[in-house]
């Protein structure tokens, strides 16, 4: 689909011409408009890991917070215990996401949970979480 275009001229009036003239313009198309990025991560909780999964969010390491791009999280709890928490973070740019995700901070903040699933795993049961991620591109404040 094409975007529409937009170009913004600024002109002068000359005296020496009948029309006035461009000091330059912009071409609004090759600016990518952004007002940022977000990344929802549902995750679905066995009822009797809920608990940990809150204090694991209550006490975390902070360490998305050092990232550039980042702007804020909140984290969202079901009314219904089938129902997943959503995870939203803010960002500048999928770039800034896609940079925290293959970070050595990324595995920081995530070292407790990945560590709740892996000793699930080794013994033989299902992991206590399930996650699964959307992102999109903000079109609105």
């Amino acid at each position: 689909m094409a975007r529409p275009f937009f170009t913004i001229f600024l002109l002068a009036v000359s005296t020496s011409s009948p029309l006035p003239l461009p000091l330059f313009q912009i071409n609004l198309n090759k600016r990518k408009m952004n007002k940022g990025f977000v990344a929802i991560n549902y995750i679905t909780c066995d009822a009797e890991y809920a608990p940990r999964f809150e204090e694991l969010f209550r006490t975390r390491a902070r360490a998305i917070d050092r990232m550039q791009g980042f702007r804020f999280m909140t984290v969202l709890k079901p009314q219904r215990e089938s129902e997943p928490y959503l995870v939203v973070s803010h960002w500048d740019s999928e770039e800034d996401f896609k940079a925290w995700t293959n970070s050595p901070e990324f595995l920081e903040g995530h070292k407790r949970g990945f560590e709740d699933v892996r000793r699930a795993k080794e013994s033989g049961q299902k992991p206590p979480m399930t996650s699964v991620f959307k992102t999109y591109e903000i079109i609105t404040d």
